[in-house]
């Protein structure tokens, strides 16, 4: 395919010599002549190891060649990468100025151009971009998204010192489009690439960098924050960290990697205290696991707002116990949303098919009685009079029945803490915690 990618920056370099190596034409176009000029020598613009022999090779089979005109790149090809650089604006967003300085040129460009041209957005940008790119090329080409041109948001995930490896054998490749078309396109240049092609909404494909760094810098602040405790205590921080990461189950896995209510159980909360107490113990500042408590508190509040927009009417609670299959209340965030909303004059009613007030024994019992004191007044183990009882339901988990006694209870409101598929289809009077 002939090919134009836009920028000559760490990213743009590694996709011109790799798509040229992989038997494409490439043309770069960049706004810098020294970086113009230095690979149409033949002499990549980067250090990347291994990357000068590409580069040498792809330019004297005359694959690869670079330019300051826009619209010769746009001219002579069917396929449009860009990756100009997205810094960090002042506000502390990024900085879109070059990607739609780009989309105006690839609008200019295909004006007088008769053949579909597919654009695809390898830069870090921040979700809507996409979208906005679209709208600049209309309105400058006077041409139609999805018939004379697309749009496909396609990040990289290069590192630095490792981007060959890393370009060739990724743990996947994000394709962000509704086209079945130009998802075919996208993938076909990646087909000496190893991993699964995905193809996902375009605002997933844009917002998946941003999350996949920020989750990095956590894991090194974490492991750094771990490190310090150890090094007084006089444990190995590496040994202590491998031994961690030999958990493949919990540690290092999706498992705790869904976007729901907050934690709760006698010990997550516990242990997450003891271990900043033991930092506190050595005067060791650790903002990242001093943190961690305060934003599950936040997202509590976030389901008592959630409550309180349908406002002060009754309130059903599905599930109070911390996890489900468990009677376990301690620390039940659950507990405590009920308890909040008992202070602040909600008639409630609670429903939790492992919660029988008689069967409440030692700290379990102590734990309920001290924090809703008559408790035993309002759990039922009657979903339905519980259902019908109220008319917004908080539903921290699904039961067996629930959704059969919902759909015969129209009018109720819903606060979905669980992630329900089948009530998101609901137009109004449905509310999920963070969807």
């Amino acid at each position: 395919m002939d090919i134009s990618i836009f920028g000559l920056g760490y990213v743009g370099c590694i996709c011109a010599a790799c798509l040229a190596d992989n038997g494409h034409n490439v043309i770069s176009i960049d706004i810098d002549r020294d970086k113009v000029d230095m690979l149409n020598r033949g002499i990549p613009t980067i250090i990347e190891k291994g990357l000068d022999k590409i580069v040498d090779s792809q330019f004297k089979q005359g694959r690869i060649k670079a330019t300051t005109d826009a619209l010769k790149g746009i001219e002579n090809s069917s396929i449009s990468i860009i990756c100009v650089g997205t810094p960090s604006s002042r506000t502390g967003h990024l900085n879109h100025d070059h990607i739609f300085r780009v989309a105006n040129q690839i609008g200019e460009g295909l004006k007088g151009k008769q053949e579909f041209h597919l654009v695809t957005i390898r830069s870090t940008v921040l979700p809507g971009t996409n979208q906005r790119c679209g709208e600049i090329i209309e309105e400058v080409s006077g041409k139609k998204r999805g018939v004379g041109f697309d749009i496909v948001s396609n990040p990289e995930f290069l590192r630095e010192g490792s981007a060959l490896r890393d370009y060739y054998d990724p743990p996947h490749t994000i394709i962000g489009t509704d086209d079945d078309d130009a998802f075919q396109t996208i993938r076909s240049l990646f087909n000496n690439v190893t991993g699964e092609k995905l193809k996902v909404p375009i605002k997933q494909a844009e917002m998946i960098k941003i999350i996949n760094n920020s989750f990095h810098a956590l894991k090194i602040g974490f492991a750094n924050e771990i490190g310090n405790i150890c090094k007084q205590l006089g444990i190995d921080s590496h040994e202590m960290m491998a031994l961690f990461c030999q958990d493949k189950r919990l540690n290092i896995s999706p498992y705790y990697l869904k976007p729901g209510f907050a934690y709760g159980g006698s010990c997550l909360p516990k242990d997450l205290k003891a271990l900043n107490t033991l930092a506190h113990d050595f005067y060791i500042d650790t903002p990242i696991l001093n943190a961690i408590e305060n934003s599950n508190n936040k997202q509590i509040e976030n389901a008592l707002e959630l409550v309180r927009s349908f406002g002060k009417k009754p309130v059903a609670i599905i599930g109070l116990s911390f996890k489900a299959g468990t009677d376990d209340l301690r620390n039940s965030p659950y507990v405590a949303m009920a308890e909040r909303l008992i202070g602040q004059g909600y008639q409630l009613r609670i429903f939790d098919e492992h919660v029988y007030y008689s069967d409440l024994i030692g700290s379990n019992k102590a734990y309920i009685d001290e924090k809703i004191p008559h408790f035993r007044e309002l759990i039922s183990n009657d979903l339905s009079s519980v259902v019908h009882y109220a008319e917004t339901i908080v539903i921290g988990r699904d039961v067996d029945g629930l959704g059969r006694i919902l759909s015969q209870a129209d009018g109720k409101n819903i606060v979905d803490l669980c992630k329900i598929r089948n009530l998101e289809k609901r137009k109004t009077g449905y509310q999920g915690i963070c969807w």
